[in-house]
């Protein structure tokens, strides 16, 4: 996915060696992600520099300066790639980074009633979305306003058509724009003085079905900045995505979930379960009580055995309803992947005052809408035992417990929307030798969570079972199947939004003649004020709907606080071998309070063909508004057992295993994270067609602000005991998960990168690149004094951190023809194992994920100038994603975080530009 290099061979020395420090400077590590020399940013068709790229501002400086000069890591995704890539989203973007570890993405936030559906995330170095700076042109948005775990910008909210390159700083705690940027800085660059008319369409369609895709795009632009004294341009973006179910993949059955994952399915199913009392089951023994020709010996039963009407609820005497109930396979019932409407718009204006100074505006509106499809709703609910015949026979008398699933009412179907509006006003310009830039930033983001179908009120329904209208057990009568109709909710449920205003400030300029350049300053601030407001519906308060609860002491929150900062940095170009960059940030919270956060960059250039760089630092990351005030959650784990009651119940799992309530707590006495980072490097450029890198990362975190993982809870009662609450039957009644500043977490690894360049023979010119991270460790301590736990190839509570993950990119271009081909990897890992047996430690045979690789090819021909057209396959081997027992997610089976069950997709795009 290499893209055409125009001229290479004509490049000069001193050009390549430009573009060996742009190396390694890390601009490969991306670059070859999706195929594009780091060096075509800095040129103009024919090879040569750009003059008017000679001083820019790359993302980690606030100094102008060659692009080729920069200190820290920064890797560069140009526009180019983009397209060549086929990927039309900035969350597909950023999934190709091999430094983007567990970010959120449409297939991992599946699920009913979960936290931040329809958050599409970035994680740089896997240290948490909340760690990861994600800027628009330099400057911050709004993060995605509902409240949940993770805080941050929703990339569904970036205008992908507009980019004209993506910047990223791996080099973690940003002295320049804020140092909770841990993991790294992500600076989506839009396009800014654009002229003419940019037709773009685009489809793919899948090789089983489902997941199809359309976009359309149009940009236009009018106006020449120098000649003209303005440019004024604007770019719309629609993109619509279909769903797709588990019918529609074949790689769901031969996962075998209830074969392998019985544990983790569930006991609510259809026709319902009935949970007899201890005592009930004792009398329905001693009656002799047969159910399939056998007595009973759980608790746990369901009169349609061994039938059950299938094919989502089976017969699994293994899974969690016992040999004597019917279990539910909720993945064969679900989605994989929700139906998406997206569109954005992104228009930007530039005045030209006089020589030195220029007015800009810049407003961006967004809106994605994910419509989330889940299995039938599961009530429990109560009826009188001499309702059911076989039952009133044996004498059974008093009320049943049941675990019903309603599949009359649907499958509960939710929409998310998302609403981002960013409005920027500025000046930016020379006075006095100094270079100035100054705006004011309005950034919103709303999220609407509206329950539209498979909810119901639940006073209604309890009524409806307990008089006869709705059938526990079968099919309802006409008037209880119109009951269902009419107690759906069709409700806004919660309603967040999120805003922060800003006035931000940079000036810098060159002082003095040093032995390597000039030594130059800048200095810079920024004042913010950050607002959140939660609002749940009336009725979700009233705790009415089944399947999603009201939260705990639930009512209107709205918070706000104040955050200034300022910075300042130096560049010490001692001499034309090594250079220095000095950068302070001092960042004050309201409420938390503020820290100074160093750092240091040092670059040592012995030769042409030799660059060795290093830099060090400090940062904070203050806690999120949502880790201070969020309200209480009610939620639930996955399917897992209780050691105690196992160890009451003979590790009968029917009795032992279920999805436990839990309560997730806010804290509004949380202090900030502190972290420490430094990395080391080396490039090396033995000719004009090679150069390598390899730079050494290092990053540890104190003070972390995270919850105990339920399964660590429960897979270490003597020492958590006190957070398993329980009720007078000594079964657990819900789990408190509370946000805490505990322990620590350590981060390292090394990114490798190989680009072969420039190659140009009778058949065409050929490229290759690689890029890689190999992680050497990654691991976490709970709580102060603990031992760290690794998951660093080993699933834990909530992923995974592959040892190695790479993309390697093969390039061809001969005239107007072009094609690539490119394979990503990511290594197999040690399965999570982690839900208890307490005979053996795993209610699951212990797995290995087997390692996920896959190929995409794509091909273009350019008619003219003006029209091209490309093709293309993703996934070109139909690659599914491997199998896991992983229990934290609500899909089973496969780890959605970084597999894609999409399978192999076929796209076209036609771009024609009228200039």
């Amino acid at each position: 996915m290499k893209t055409e290099h125009q001229g290479r061979d004509a490049m000069p020395r001193e050009a390549q060696l430009a573009r060996a420090v742009r190396l390694a400077l890390g601009a490969l590590g991306m670059t070859a992600a999706l195929g594009m020399s780091p060096g075509a940013l800095a040129q103009t068709a024919d090879g040569e520099i750009d003059p008017a790229l000679r001083r820019v501002e790359i993302t980690g400086s606030a100094i102008k300066r060659l692009e080729s000069e920069t200190a820290l890591p920064v890797q560069v995704i140009t526009r180019a790639e983009i397209e060549k890539a086929g990927v039309t989203t900035a969350a597909e973007l950023m999934a190709r980074v091999s430094a983007n570890v567990g970010g959120l993405t449409d297939g991992a936030s599946i699920n009913v009633g979960g936290d931040q559906r329809g958050f599409n995330s970035a994680n740089l170095r896997g240290v948490g979305t909340s760690s990861t700076l994600v800027l628009l042109n330099g400057r911050r948005m709004a993060n995605f306003a509902s409240p949940g775990d993770d805080t941050g910008v929703d990339l569904n909210n970036i205008p992908a058509a507009a980019l004209q390159r993506v910047e990223v700083l791996l080099d973690g705690a940003s002295a320049l724009y804020g140092t909770d940027a841990i993991g790294g800085v992500i600076n989506f660059i839009t396009r800014k003085d654009y002229q003419g008319l940019d037709l773009n369409v685009y489809g793919s369609r899948t090789d089983e079905g489902g997941a199809g895709k359309r976009t359309a795009s149009i940009t236009a632009g009018t106006g020449n900045l120098e000649t003209d004294g303005y440019n004024v341009f604007a770019v719309v973006d629609l993109q619509k995505t279909d769903r797709l179910s588990t019918s529609q993949r074949k790689f769901i059955p031969n996962l075998q979930v209830p074969q392998r994952l019985g544990h983790l399915l569930s006991s609510y199913t259809s026709p319902a379960n009935i949970r007899l009392s201890g005592d009930q089951r004792d009398f329905l023994q001693e009656k002799g009580f047969l159910l399939n020709g056998k007595p009973i010996t759980n608790r746990l039963i369901n009169l349609s055995i061994p039938g059950c009407s299938g094919p989502a609820n089976v017969y699994l005497p293994a899974g969690t309803g016992g040999v004597d109930a019917c279990t539910y396979n909720y993945m064969g019932d679900t989605e994989l992947y929700p139906k998406t409407d997206k569109q954005n718009l992104l228009a930007r204006g530039v005045f030209k005052v006089n020589s030195d100074h220029q007015l800009y505006a810049e407003a961006a509106l967004s809106r994605s809408r994910s419509y989330y499809v889940g299995s039938t709703s599961r009530p429990d609910g109560d009826i009188d035992a001499g309702m059911v015949p076989q039952l009133a026979a044996a004498g059974l008398t008093g009320p049943l417990a049941l675990r019903i699933r309603l599949d009359e009412a649907g499958r509960r179907t939710s929409e998310l929307t998302s609403e981002s509006q960013r409005y920027v006003v500025g000046a930016t310009g020379t006075v006095a030798k100094w270079d100035y830039d100054i705006g004011l930033n309005h950034s919103v983001n709303v999220v609407k969570d509206r329950d539209t179908h498979g909810y119901l009120l639940a006073d209604q329904l309890q009524q409806g079972i307990t008089d006869g209208q709705i059938n526990p057990f079968g099919a309802s009568t006409a008037q209880g199947k119109a009951l269902l109709d009419k107690i759906q909710v069709n409700d806004e449920v919660r309603h967040a939004r999120g805003s922060m205003d800003s006035l931000d400030f940079k000036f810098s300029r060159a002082l003095t003649a040093m032995g390597g350049g000039e030594l130059a300053l800048a200095v810079g601030g920024e004042v913010r004020r950050e607002r959140t407001e939660f609002r749940p519906s009336e009725l979700l308060l009233s705790g009415n709907i089944t399947d999603d609860p009201a939260p705990e002491g639930g009512r209107v929150t709205s918070d706000s606080r104040n955050v200034q900062a300022i910075y300042s940095e130096l560049l010490l170009p001692f001499t034309k071998q090594w250079q220095a960059q000095l950068s302070g940030r001092y960042d004050h919270y309201q409420q938390v309070g503020g820290a100074l956060s160093p750092k240091i960059g040092l670059t040592f250039m012995p030769n042409k063909q030799v660059l060795m760089r290093a830099s060090a630092g400090k940062g904070f990351r203050a806690p999120s508004m949502s880790d201070l005030h969020r309200p209480t959650v009610y939620s639930q784990t996955a399917t897992l057992p209780d050691p105690v009651l196992c160890a009451a119940e003979d590790n009968d799992y029917s009795s032992c295993a279920n999805n436990w309530d839990t309560r997730r707590y806010s804290n509004d006495k949380l202090k900030p994270e502190r972290s420490r980072q430094f990395s080391a490097g080396l490039v090396l450029e033995p000719s004009q067609h090679w150069t390598f890198s390899a730079d050494y990362w290092n990053i540890e975190r104190t003070s972390l602000i995270s919850e105990i993982g339920d399964d660590i809870i429960l897979g270490n009662l003597a020492k958590y005991g006190d957070l398993v609450h329980r009720n007078e039957d000594n079964e657990i009644d819900y789990i408190d998960l509370r946000k805490e500043n505990r322990g620590a977490q350590k981060a390292s690894g090394i990114d490798l990168t190989a680009d072969l360049h420039g190659v140009k023979t009778a058949w065409g010119r050929f490229g290759g690149h690689l890029s890689g991270t190999y992680v050497l460790a990654s691991k976490i301590q709970t709580s102060p004094g603990d031992a760290y736990v690794s998951n660093l190839n080993t699933f834990v509570t909530d992923g995974v951190v592959q040892r190695w993950r790479h993309t390697i990119t093969l390039d061809w271009d001969l005239g107007p023809y072009s094609a690539s081909l490119s394979n990503t990897y990511s290594s197999g890992y040690r399965d999570q194992n982690s839900a208890i047996n307490t005979d053996d430690g795993s209610v699951v045979q212990p797995n290995r994920v087997k390692a996920y690789t896959i190929w995409d090819m794509s091909g273009a021909y350019a008619f003219s100038k003006q029209f091209k057209l490309r093709a293309g396959i993703q996934n070109l081997f139909n690659t599914s994603p491997p199998y896991s027992n992983q229990a934290y997610y609500f899909l089973s089976g496969y780890d959605p975080s970084y597999t894609d069950p999409r399978g192999r997709r076929f796209y076209a795009s036609a771009n024609y530009s009228f200039k």
